[in-house]
């Protein structure tokens, strides 16, 4: 996979932006009375990696004209270190546009976490390529990668096709495509056969594909890993032919991964990963993790996957720095990382969790 070396973006990546609540102190919604409330999306929570870690990230998205809600999205990006562009849309009253509300119970223990989305109005389901200069930003400024996800294409009609245009739009000017599956299945009801076709669309030009295995079924219709032994550790061997079946049917992806996640508890997963790249196969084997709140810990790890190839680094340096970048966001109140320095996504990989002074 080549990269552009005169890009001006590191990646760039269209969204939705909303808003998430979650209860202070672990408590579930229906009983809480105080909230902490977050900027979130998942095509930002992949980009802040790299953003954190120094890399230029462009955001395009739009907002609602005069909402504080939308000022707080602007400075929470820029906080990032993230570059935003979109139109402003006019609300059209109480009733008009607004950024979706995400209602989060993070779970404790073994009560398992619940997620509300609020999503009526969404100003994010305007977003189309009429909106943008294409050729401009991928032409003339220049992207190494397009990051897409699967719920901002299923979001509606206008983000499926602006997705679908946007991978072939980054083909034409060499930027490698990324996309990561991301299956919701109220996101699809009644609109299978649309999305599935979108969905295969963009696959087709994707370099990079991730997802778990619910994910490549359900929106490229590629069969599931086959049982085999205990645990995540026996399945391996049948999530590698899994990969096989989506390189057939993808042959111009170079980079294909999949998330082994094994729920103990709320608190304590076991965390892996397989990886095609470079040519074979790599595996970081399932491990036990410590977990505060685990949304975001697959956008976490697609991050710091895209921050290690945008590096240059081989694919399986990519995966354990991956791995790494999904355990540090489920170790935070956050849906994203935010690394201090590379070092410190390399002692959570190499399991040093010794105190630095």
């Amino acid at each position: 996979m080549q990269l552009r070396d005169d890009a001006q973006w590191a990646m760039l990546v269209p969204t939705s932006m909303g808003i998430r609540i979650t209860p202070e102190g672990s408590d579930p919604v229906h009983v809480a009375d105080r909230f902490a409330m977050q900027v979130t999306s998942a095509e930002t929570n992949v980009a802040t990696v790299a953003a954190s870690l120094g890399l230029p990230g462009l955001v395009l998205t739009n907002f609602v004209a005069g909402s504080p809600i939308s000022a707080l999205i602007k400075a929470d990006l820029r906080k990032r270190g993230l570059t935003y562009l979109g139109p402003d849309l006019p609300q059209g009253g109480p009733w008009g546009y607004r950024h979706q509300f995400n209602i989060a119970d993070e779970g404790y223990g073994n009560r398992a976490p619940r997620v509300w989305n609020d999503r009526a109005g969404e100003v994010g389901r305007e977003l189309s390529a009429a909106d943008f200069d294409l050729d401009e930003i991928f032409g003339r400024q220049g992207v190494k990668v397009l990051h897409m996800s699967g719920l901002f294409a299923a979001l509606s009609p206008k983000t499926s096709q602006f997705c679908v245009e946007l991978a072939r739009v980054a083909k034409q000017h060499g930027t490698a495509v990324s996309m990561d599956m991301n299956y919701r299945a109220s996101f699809w009801q009644g609109r299978e056969a649309e999305l599935r076709q979108a969905f295969a669309d963009i696959a087709a030009l994707c370099d990079i594909l991730v997802g778990n295995e619910e994910d490549f079924q359900l929106c490229l219709g590629i069969p599931g890993p086959a049982s085999g032994g205990e645990g995540l550790s026996g399945k391996i061997d049948s999530f590698k032919e899994m990969i096989g079946q989506i390189r057939d049917a993808y042959p111009n992806a170079s980079f294909i991964a999949t998330t082994l996640r094994e729920v103990v508890s709320a608190n304590r997963h076991r965390w892996g990963m397989v990886v095609y790249g470079d040519g074979g196969f790599h595996v970081a084997e399932p491990r036990e993790i410590g977990v505060l709140d685990r949304i975001g810990g697959g956008d976490g790890s697609v991050g710091g996957m895209l921050y290690g190839i945008l590096k240059g680094w081989s694919a399986e340096q990519a995966m354990q720095f991956g791995w790494a970048t999904g355990a540090l966001t489920v170790a935070g109140w956050t849906d994203y990382a935010v690394p201090a320095d590379e070092d410190q996504v390399w002692t959570i990989w190499h399991g040093n969790a010794r105190v630095q002074r």
